[in-house]
């Protein structure tokens, strides 16, 4: 059945009424179809899209997203404050339930002058007061907040409204005179009247001036630094042998060639304890080898003394020499041996004759030395360098006392030289994580290592062939740098699994340079094998740390030891 929509008066509904009763009754002729569907076109119109009113009650609200930033009508409250999702928690207390923005409320961007804003603060700092911003003024009155007292007595101004008002009259000056007049023209230059001109302090200045003069000399007293003086105790019965030589001479009646230039085929790690030298009474700092033959050696004692200790033979201690006030920090031979320097924490250096125990001369720049190197060229062995802690290089001449150079490029204390390529040039560390490479008497330094990820390396040892540069880092490994190759780090020679961050251990290469020996802050003696990287074994030495190690240089597995418990430690 069609619904008709659109009537709009009874006469046309009883007209339609009438033409369906008509339609029903008469019995339709299917031949004349198409007549009566062409009536009913005419008479019948259909309407899709009737306008349907809302009969239900407008309950729901309309929802706004909430990170909506712009909205094109306007809203109520309610739709306004609506919870985003569902209803409201019950459970939430009225500061809870409110509209935020942050963790403390709902925050505003506000616009106001920054002048005002500062003038204000700097008032409120100065008097104790300012105008009050949420107060809404009046055209003529400003209420304040702060002290009221204050607000009274300077009238409510502000600091850039504050005028200083001079007391006293403004001084005068004399008659600047004419231009006409040259010398009595004054000028602008011209004084003020009654001014006095005093070129020297009065009498009581003087005394008060004395006085403060006095007062700063005894807080700056200038501490001399403590000497002693020079003394040297001789150990054994007779200092030469039944032939007349010296304990300097190289003995030939041992199992080894103490004068071979080549060093031992195969070498071994030592495994056992031969011999302890117990002489020093504190601990030892460091410890060096007779040049060459490596039959003496010589430590360096933080009881401020330097003895010489025999390492064939009856094992006595030959020499002790006595001239430091404090710890003894570095030692170092010349080429032949006769002669050796010391530099301790007194911030004195002395070249000492090994043979008499002569102190020969004295040198300090009022600086700490850390460590101390002759150069190894036998025409320049009246000169040595010294690392102090004022970040300087110094090289001192023994003929004439006196500093001949100064390197003056590192950032921190410096704590190693080490003569490279034919002595030509050396390499210095420093407490600044830098490696520094210098050629000789030229104070510039030629290459310059620093990376980030580098640490301080207190303590450098030169490969025997000369090839390589092993230095100690605080990170806990053992860093190679290849001589030849410009200084570069050898990232596949890089030596783990020790303890020694805090402690300046140092480190040495067998003489076949097939091992790597460093000590430990434990005590311990640790070897690396040199093409594995891997370490072979760790050797208990000393209850506190062990500073120093020294591998004999014509020995296969013979190894010194040295620590802070004061004891030197011969292994095999």
């Amino acid at each position: 059945a069609l619904v008709q929509y659109g009537s709009s008066g009874e006469e046309e509904e009883e007209d339609v009424k009438e033409e369906t009763e008509t339609l029903t009754a008469t019995s339709l002729n299917y031949n004349d179809s198409s007549k009566v569907l062409s009536s009913l076109k005419e008479r019948i119109s259909i309407n899709s899209t009737p306008s349907v009113p809302n009969k239900e009650t407008e309950t729901n609200l309309l929802r706004i997203d909430p990170s909506a930033k712009e909205i094109t009508y306007n809203p109520t409250y309610e739709q306004l404050f609506t919870p985003q999702v569902g209803p409201s928690n019950p459970f939430k207390t009225q500061q809870q339930r409110a509209h935020k923005n942050s963790l403390a409320g709902f925050v505003e961007p506000a616009h106001f002058d920054g002048f005002q804003f500062e003038n204000q603060r700097r008032t409120f700092q100065t008097y104790g007061y300012a105008v009050d911003p949420t107060a809404e003024k009046s055209v003529n009155d400003e209420q304040f907040i702060g002290e009221i007292e204050k607000i009274s007595e300077q009238e409510g101004v502000t600091v850039f409204e504050k005028k200083v008002v001079r007391t006293g009259e403004k001084r005068k000056r004399e008659d600047k005179g004419t231009p006409d007049d040259i010398d009595g023209y004054k000028g602008p230059w011209r004084e003020y009247v009654g001014q006095v001109k005093v070129a020297c302090p009065s009498k009581d200045q003087m005394i008060i001036l004395e006085a403060q003069k006095g007062e700063r000399l005894k807080q700056k007293k200038v501490v001399e630094e403590e000497t002693i003086e020079e003394t040297s105790i001789l150990h054994i019965d007779n200092p030469l042998d039944y032939m007349g030589r010296s304990f300097l001479h190289i003995p030939q009646d041992v199992d080894v060639n103490l004068k071979a230039d080549e060093p031992p085929e195969r070498c071994y790690v030592p495994k056992k304890l031969i011999y302890t030298w117990t002489d020093h009474t504190r601990g030892v700092s460091t410890m060096t080898l007779f040049p060459k033959s490596g039959h003496l050696v010589l430590s360096a004692g933080m009881d401020a003394s330097v003895r010489l200790f025999e390492v064939y033979h009856e094992r006595r201690c030959i020499r002790t020499y006595w001239g430091h006030a404090k710890a003894v920090r570095d030692v170092c031979f010349n080429n032949d041996g006769t002669q050796f320097l010391s530099c301790g924490y007194d911030r004195y250096i002395k070249l000492w004759d090994t043979e008499t125990g002569h102190c020969i001369s004295r040198f300090s720049n009022s600086k700490t030395p850390y460590c101390v190197k002759f150069n190894p060229d036998d025409d320049k062995q009246n000169l040595f360098v010294v690392g102090c802690s004022d970040k300087k290089i110094y090289t001192w001449d023994t003929k004439s006392e006196e500093i001949v150079q100064e390197y003056d490029r590192h950032l921190g204390a410096v704590n190693t030289i080490t003569f490279v390529d034919e002595n030509r040039r050396f390499v210095t560390t420093s407490d600044d994580k830098s490696l520094r490479v210098w050629e000789w008497d030229i104070p510039v330094d030629t290459k310059y290592v620093a990376e980030p990820h580098m640490h301080s390396m207190p303590a450098v040892t030169l490969g025997p062939n000369g090839k390589w540069l092993a230095c100690q880092s605080m990170d806990n490994q053992i860093l190679c740098y290849g001589v030849h190759t410009n200084f570069r780090l050898n990232r596949r020679k890089c030596f783990k699994g020790h303890n020694v961050a805090g402690y300046a251990c140092q480190l040495d290469f067998s003489p076949d340079c097939s091992y790597v020996v460093s000590g430990e802050a434990d005590g311990r003696v640790c070897f690396w094998d040199w093409k594995t990287k891997k370490i072979w074994s760790k050797l208990k030495a000393h209850d506190g740390v062990c500073i120093c190690v020294k591998w004999l240089p014509h020995e296969t597995s013979k190894l010194l030891t040295c620590g802070w418990d004061g004891a030197i430690k011969l292994w095999d």
